[in-house]
């Protein structure tokens, strides 16, 4: 489906466009920028129309760039926990049969189970560290997370930081002045929007 390929790949652009944009000047973070949460809640409720009608947009309706961009635009959906968790075992479906790549279901559920407050399986989800680093959140397993990571095809865990990290410095972020205050307005945002009790 042509048309929706298009569709799913001008969502993804517009995504990372405004990123782009609000790290050139600044206002890309602390906080969940207002314009950015705005985009995010459109694309999120046409994701939601998509899966309704087509389930996971896999390599076969969309193509591998259609697949990445439906992927984009479900991990930027933070403000809809419903979506993310609907989509879950739909995304875990479509890499059984082929359809996407195994690294997209371990962010995924990496991203639902940190914003739920719980350990995350694969290391793919970063926060500030207490020295002020970009580290990975708590992992289950730790001794075993380049092991899942590898089964899944995926880099390791020390090269995904140091990306991270080279990103972080690009966008010229750098770590909140009260860390305690930050993690306490994150809880709160997480509880606030129905990922926490």
């Amino acid at each position: 489906m042509e048309s929706l390929k298009k569709e799913l790949l001008a969502m993804q652009s517009a995504d990372l466009q405004l990123r782009s944009q609000l790290a050139a000047q600044g206002t890309l973070s602390p906080g969940y920028n207002e314009e950015m949460a705005a985009l995010h809640r459109r694309n999120a409720a046409r994701l939601g129309e998509i899966l309704d009608e087509h389930g996971w947009p896999g390599r076969s309706l969309v193509g591998e760039a259609g697949c990445a961009a439906a992927w984009l635009v479900l991990q930027h959906s933070l403000l809809d926990p419903l979506l993310m968790m609907r989509a879950l075992p739909l995304l875990e479906v479509a890499v059984r049969g082929d359809e996407a790549p195994p690294s997209q279901m371990a962010y995924l559920a990496d991203r639902i189970r940190t914003l739920q407050g719980q350990p995350q399986l694969y290391g793919t989800q970063h926060d500030w560290d207490d020295i002020g680093q970009m580290s990975p959140l708590p992992i289950d397993d730790a001794a075993g997370v380049e092991a899942r990571r590898s089964a899944l095809g995926m880099e390791t865990l020390v090269a995904h930081t140091a990306r991270l990290r080279e990103q972080v410095a690009r966008e010229r972020a750098a770590p909140p002045a009260d860390l305690a205050a930050y993690r306490r307005e994150a809880h709160e945002w997480a509880r606030s929007l129905g990922w926490r009790k």
